[in-house]
């Protein structure tokens, strides 16, 4: 890292404890932010703090590389009483028990049906082969016996 961009970093605010808000080249694949809970408390606290000043909240903004909308966000989830819901959430489809045991049965179902169709493949082949053959049924029971 040159001098320049050290110095644009320490004019960011960029520190240990605060994400780099300059874009990543392409070579690099972009992150998902995360934010702790008692980092998104810290920066509501700020921005009720900076409300008395013009400009405060945009300035605290700025410095902390955050937009609007996590504030409406954080602010919504804490009247809800959700502090447990300020730590980040996994993204994604929720996991669902049954949906899994439905598709093990799916999968169970589809291979007894591939048995059945191999099993009156067979059933058919014997008949015909009978047939052929000119034994009936109450020939073959009585020529084993």
């Amino acid at each position: 890292m040159t001098q320049k961009q050290a110095d644009k970093r320490r004019q960011n605010g960029v520190g240990p404890n605060r994400p780099d808000p300059e874009v990543l080249p392409r070579t690099e694949k972009a992150k998902r932010r995360t934010f702790t809970a008692a980092y998104k408390l810290w920066v509501l606290e700020e921005a009720e703090k900076c409300r008395e000043q013009p400009g405060g909240v945009g300035r605290l903004l700025r410095r902390e590389g955050l937009y609007s909308s996590h504030l409406t966000t954080w602010r919504r989830q804490q009247e809800a009483g959700q502090l447990a819901g300020l730590a980040p959430q996994k993204r994604g489809p929720k996991s669902n028990p049954e949906a899994a045991e439905v598709s093990r049965l799916g999968r169970e179902n589809a291979r007894l049906n591939r048995q059945l169709e191999k099993a009156e493949l067979i059933i058919e082949a014997q008949k015909k082969l009978s047939e052929i053959l000119g034994i009936t049924l109450e020939q073959a029971k009585g020529g084993e016996a």
